[in-house]
């Protein structure tokens, strides 16, 4: 088994929104990466990312799963999201870290994922036990809903969401979680983090409609929230995402008509030292425009 701090982190999903963001944050504390991507273009952000080695992988079909395990001190373990093949990716993902002699491996899972009202978070619970019984040293991550799937659309003016207004969340930074990530995987792997699950959430309970009030304070205009119809969303889908996906989805927004995502932020403020990045904080570092460098100055 590689114990060598010198060796690399396979990141899988490098190139996606997560994936890019974890592997930023382990560049950031001088730790190689090796990118698990599906495509050319795949290795192109995930290369802007900081990443420097690439490993072309199918998680569907586990095509070079094996060889770019081979050698890693630990793998990011992160499927697409609401993948029906959940549990067979993380079956593959362990198979090929054993026989790659790697150690460690950190689990990208969901918040309350026995919430048995949303199917595809009892798939990511059914994940996790496959990764708690792999024999490898474990850690799992549970994060909220991040910032920034609204940051985007705060920009645009427009919250409009296919569930509640008023309904509470705990969302997080989506730069938080990838610290968490780079502090557990940069560890030396022995006490702290192994065998542990971390609720990654942020310390705000925010609904839509407050969200809405605040982005308008930090940008400087109006930003509205709108419920969306589930059904008009759905059908605006069709043809974007599996039929599945969709059901899973419409699931996932009745729980929050229900009882919105909430979780502690208490995990979050003991690994980070610090507080957890605000809605503002976020729209402040990503919605805002970039100040124009003064062409008198340097």
């Amino acid at each position: 088994m590689s114990h060598d701090p010198a060796a690399p982190v396979l990141v899988m999903g490098a190139s996606g929104k997560t994936g890019r963001a974890v592997t930023a944050a382990l560049v950031a504390r001088g730790l190689r990466v090796r990118a698990g991507v599906r495509s050319d273009a795949g290795a192109r952000a995930a290369y802007a990312a900081g990443a420097r080695e690439m490993a072309h992988v199918d998680l569907v079909s586990g095509v070079g799963l094996a060889e770019a395990a081979a050698g890693c001190r630990a793998i990011y373990h992160l499927a697409p999201n609401v993948h029906p093949d959940e549990v067979g990716m993380a079956t593959r993902a362990v198979a090929a870290a054993r026989a790659g002699g790697v150690r460690r491996i950190v689990f990208h899972s969901v918040l309350h994922p026995d919430d048995h009202t949303m199917p595809h978070h009892l798939r990511k619970a059914a994940a996790e036990e496959v990764v708690r019984r792999s024999g490898l040293a474990w850690t799992m991550l549970r994060p909220a809903a991040y910032h920034q799937n609204l940051a985007e659309a705060a920009r645009g003016g427009r919250l409009a969401v296919p569930y509640r207004l008023d309904a509470p969340f705990t969302n997080v930074d989506l730069r938080d979680v990838a610290e968490v990530a780079a502090l557990v995987l940069g560890s030396d792997g022995a006490g702290d983090h192994e065998g542990q699950t971390y609720d990654l959430c942020g310390a705000e309970t925010l609904t839509v409609s407050r969200m809405a009030h605040i982005a308008s304070s930090v940008l400087g205009r109006e930003v509205a929230a709108a419920r969306v119809d589930p059904a008009a969303w759905a059908r605006a889908q069709e043809g974007r995402l599996a039929p599945g996906a969709i059901d899973d989805l419409l699931a996932m927004f009745a729980a929050y008509d229900r009882r919105g995502f909430v979780g502690s932020a208490a995990a979050l403020r003991i690994l980070l030292r610090r507080a957890p990045a605000t809605w503002a904080d976020v729209l402040r570092r990503e919605a805002l425009p970039s100040p124009v460098p003064d062409e008198q100055s340097g």
